[in-house]
Order: C-alpha cells, then structure tokens, then sequence
C-alpha cells in the first residue's frame, strides 16, 4: 500500500458520509457479480481510486459468498444466455485446470454477460435504496428533533 498511503489519509475514504457511503456499497454490489476472485481488494483499491468510503465498499462485496455464489452465477449464465439466444445447457463446475479449459471457455460469454447487467443493476438499486433509506432516516430525524422528540 505504500504507492496510495498519502491518498490514505483522505476523511471521505473512511468517513460515514452519504455522498461516499452510498457509492462505495452500490460499487461493491457490482464487482460482487464479477465471476473472478479477490472482490473485496478490487473494491478497496476502486474505492480508492474513485474516492468513496473503502471499508464499506470491500464489505458490500461479500452478499457474493459460498451461499449465494451458485444462485448468483447460475442466474446470470441463464440470463447471458437467453439474451445472446444461447441454449442454456447444465453446468458442473469443479476446481480444476480441466474444468476452466473445457467448460469456462463455452460459457464465458453468456456468464459475463449476465453478471454485467445483473451486477450493474444491483448497483442501481442498491444505490437508490440505501439513498432513500438514508435521506428518510435523515428526514425522520429532523422531523423528530423539531418537534423535541429526539433521544
């Protein structure tokens, strides 16, 4: 981390802000959806680069886990699929060199397609949801301390 230590020290980088909070987690729900490792360092490091709190953009990364990973990918070759008019065949994956030549080579296309627009649409509304849960809390909270109500 040496090259970005003096952009380290930036408040927005760390700081619980809308306007650096909100995109930081809409960032980290796209780069959830990409079919690679090391989510959460891409996060932080585009983060970085775009200046949005980096904690919770590397966290927000993580609705992509062993749980959730099966739905996530299976959905988005299906979709890649059906839009590239593909047939959608059965797939089984394993950890192997042998798996990544023969299959992922067949499937590429349809896979980062779908976790594109499924990625960039979480980003969507994620964004405008944790932005209006925000601005509302924000809201309620003025209306309360108007009115003397605040604890």
């Amino acid at each position: 981390m040496a090259p970005f230590r003096h952009m380290l020290h930036d408040h927005r980088l760390w700081g619980i802000r809308r306007k650096t909070v909100v995109p930081a987690f809409s960032l980290g729900l796209a780069i959830a959806f990409m079919p690679f490792p090391g989510h959460a360092v891409l996060a932080a490091l585009l983060a970085l680069l775009l200046r949005v709190n980096i904690p919770v953009a590397a966290l927000s990364t993580f609705v992509s886990n062993p749980l959730t990973m099966g739905p996530m990918f299976l959905g988005a070759y299906l979709l890649g699929a059906a839009l590239l008019g593909i047939d959608a065949e059965p797939i089984t994956f394993e950890m192997s060199w042998r798996w990544v030549n023969e299959v992922f080579v067949e499937i590429w296309l349809p896979l980062m397609l779908g976790c594109t627009l499924l990625g960039a649409a979480a980003a969507v509304i994620g964004y405008i949801a944790l932005d209006g849960l925000w601005r509302y809390s924000l809201h309620d909270y003025k209306t309360r301390k108007r009115n003397g109500r605040v604890e």
